[in-house]
């Protein structure tokens, strides 16, 4: 952009930009041949630029538009260059060429991509409104309030009015500006291409700063938008800047491949197509080679590369059907490596990629090949991702608004509506940029899904309190808990692609996150709302006054009002429905696991000839066994008679425990004791033992206790590791 732009006294030789230590993209892409800017900048200049007829510079891009758009409108094309020529005529580019010429490239580069006209228009008109007099009201008069706001979008902010805040707070403003509109950051993905492609005839020190910026942020961000074909690209330009030896090894073992006698990939693509012919199935069988980060990596792995490593088989058909059906025939005829497999149409990746991936083994020498298989659409949102997509305001004028008056744009991704959320929470600029380069860094989504049916796009590695504040905010500061399929669950509860996660809420909205989430909170959303409420924490309130929460004192059955938080355990009834061998002994059931009909049990003789009964899998039956204590024959009886522990989980409200007992008395069941625990952020921890004259009543008894309004979850006493 503008750091490009000089303007001397008069135009220098026309000489093409110094290749430097960038790579050459032609050599690995024969079939996408690279513009000519020295020959491009002289048509810039001589080419026609008559009414009502195309310049002869913009053939390039218009020969690339038609071959995705045959019907556009190209007048707004003529129009925009015209426009930007004549703004930019007399800056030079600093490798020599007339400036005109990168408005060109990146627009050549989106055209290649299929971008529609809008794009293209704004493309030639990105650097017009930063680096010379025109302005965007002269745009948007000219071209419409679409190509202004896209030339908006990828205007810098100037140095003189930010400082060192510029280059941040122009990511912001770019970022933003792409939340309603992802073909922002398509045309500054496109832009920041071509200036790498000729960084070389920049400083070293400035090659590298631009460089970190581009891994760090840009490269991310083209790969959360699917455009692979630029973020491949960009990868390849950034490894030969910040590690030139490494990138002179591998184009080194890329020459010494392309020498060989033998190429084991045409061998196997040939193998594929006889076996795609002889099953009638209609395919293109194309050869990928890897670009230079991705061999790069492979060599990391295997050394010595052999030929198979140097790429992949690329099978496109015309139905998702289709698909499968080559996947069927390869490995029925071929042998394949099924650990390879990978199925990304029935779950795309977060990007929109969709593909099929598997490998097969060469017999000759098991040489692994890759094979990717899509159909030719898969292929192009594969290579352009969102830029693919088009237009996203096809809608009518009126149904472009949302009703606070931002645009709405359909094509717009999850992982960009958390970005655009947390980043209002950033309190300045070197927080926005930490954390920006923080979240991108997260490279991998995982989608888990809400009770309601909904989903939330979370990193890989995000617990319960990420989730919680992915879905309601800052408002998650009262979340109590949750469950993650079913069962209850910590807040630090890493989650996984396809959980489905509920999150239980408390009602205070004065609630404040507990001192443990900021460790497990792995999202910039959650940790930036967690900070900012625990700066704003105050004076810790009376830990006695916090414990009366509740609003009920324990209930052992006499008023709520009456009994003591931790009652006094009355003598334990014995159940008459065990029968024991020999008979006669008294028999007690265990407290520690509190068995009922039918739970699988055992016993144990212990002082006095009491037996006393556990559940099988209680932790104290193995205790007793290795103390060499015998175990004693014991079977349920008749009887259904019943003692039983139940533990219920719940939000603090008054009068709770009377609704809960009261419940449990109209299921017919005495308490016998009752314990509830302090109060821990609304959260409250019951344990009841209860008698119920019929162990078929158990489950009905629960289902009443969930019943009771805020109670979330009850379950049966766990057997624990000691005790009899």
């Amino acid at each position: 952009m503008n750091a490009e732009a000089v303007n001397p006294a008069s135009p220098g030789p026309l000489t093409p930009a110094s290749a430097g230590a960038v790579p050459s993209a032609g050599a690995r892409r024969k079939s996408r041949p690279r513009i000519d800017l020295r020959r491009l900048g002289r048509a810039a200049l001589l080419g026609s630029t008559s009414r009502g007829r195309l310049p002869d510079a913009i053939g390039h891009v218009v020969e690339a538009h038609r071959a995705h758009h045959p019907d556009a409108d190209l007048d707004p094309l003529r129009r925009a260059y015209v426009l930007a020529e004549s703004s930019h005529r007399g800056q030079m580019r600093k490798s020599g060429e007339p400036y005109i010429t990168h408005p060109l490239a990146v627009t050549l580069i989106l055209a290649e991509l299929g971008a529609e006209t809008t794009t293209l228009t704004a493309s030639l008109l990105h650097d017009t409104v930063e680096d010379t007099d025109v302005t965007l009201d002269q745009v948007g008069e000219q071209f419409g309030a679409e190509v202004r706001y896209l030339v908006d979008g990828v205007t810098k902010l100037e140095k003189v009015d930010y400082g060192a805040a510029a280059e941040p707070e122009t990511f912001r403003k770019m970022l933003l500006a792409t939340g309603n509109d992802v073909r922002v950051m398509s045309i500054k993905l496109a832009d920041r291409l071509h200036n790498m492609r000729t960084l070389g005839v920049m400083r070293r020190e400035k090659q590298e700063r631009i460089a970190k910026v581009t891994r760090d942020v840009l490269i991310p961000l083209a790969e959360r938008l699917g455009v692979q074909a630029l973020k491949s690209d960009l990868e390849d330009l950034v490894f030969a800047v910040m590690h030139p030896e490494e990138y002179e090894h591998t184009r080194e073992l890329i020459d010494r491949n392309a020498a060989r006698a033998d190429d084991p990939l045409a061998e196997v693509a040939e193998d594929v197509r006889k076996v795609l012919r002889e099953a009638d199935i209609n395919a293109e069988v194309l050869i990928r080679p890897r670009h230079f980060v991705s061999l790069h990596r492979v060599s990391r792995k295997r050394d010595p590369l052999r030929g198979a490593d140097f790429g992949r088989l690329l099978v496109l058909v015309q139905e998702d059907a289709d698909c499968y059906a080559v996947l069927g025939e390869l490995h029925t005829c071929m042998t394949p490596v099924v650990s390879e497999f990978k199925d990304f149409i029935a779950v795309p990746k977060f990007n929109l990629y969709q593909s099929l991936h598997t490998a097969v083994a060469r017999p000759s020498d098991g040489q692994v090949v890759e094979v990717l298989i899509r159909t030719h659409q898969m292929h192009k949102v594969a290579e352009a991702g969102v830029v693919a997509l088009g237009n996203p305001y096809a809608a009518p004028a009126e149904e472009q608004t949302a009703g606070d008056g931002e645009r709405v744009d359909p094509t717009r991704p999850g992982w960009l509506s958390r970005l655009l959320d947390w980043q209002r929470g950033a309190p300045d600029p070197d927080t926005f940029w930490s954390t920006l380069r923080e979240d991108l860094a997260q490279d991998r989504e995982i989608t888990v899904f809400r009770p309601d049916g909904g989903t939330l796009g979370l990193p890989e590695g995000a617990t319960c309190v990420d989730a919680a504040y992915a879905q309601y905010g800052e408002d998650a500061h009262a979340c109590m808990g949750a469950r993650v399929n079913g069962r209850l669950a910590t807040m630090s509860t890493v989650l996984r692609d396809g959980d489905g996660v509920q999150l239980l809420m408390g009602q205070d909205p004065a609630s404040e996150p507990a001192g443990d989430w900021l460790e497990h909170a792995h999202t910039p959303a959650a940790r930036i709302a967690i900070q900012r409420r625990l700066a704003a924490r105050p004076a810790p309130a009376d830990t006695e006054a916090a414990a009366a929460d509740t609003g009920d004192r324990a209930h052992t059955g006499a008023p709520a009002d009456e009994a003591p938080a931790h009652a006094p355990r009355p003598a334990v009834r014995e159940s008459a429905d065990v029968l024991v061998d020999p008979p006669g002994a008294t028999v007690r059931l265990a407290g520690c696991c509190t068995p009922v009909p039918p739970d699988p049990i055992t016993g144990f003789a212990v002082r006095g000839g009491v037996v006393t009964v556990h559940r099988a899998e209680c932790g104290a039956v193995d205790r007793m066994k290795g103390a060499g204590r015998p175990e004693v024959g014991v079977r349920w009886g008749d009887g259904t008679e019943c003692r039983v522990t139940l533990l219920a989980e719940s939000f603090g409200r008054p009068h709770l425990l009377a609704d809960l007992t009261e419940a449990m008395a109209l299921e017919g069941a005495e308490i016998v004791s009752a314990t509830v625990e302090p109060p821990d952020r609304q959260r409250v921890r019951h344990t009841y033992t209860v008698l119920l004259p019929d162990a078929a009543r158990l489950p009905a008894l629960m289902r009443a206790m969930r019943d009771v309004a805020g109670v979330y979850d009850v379950s049966r006493s766990q057997p624990q590791p000691t005790g009899a």
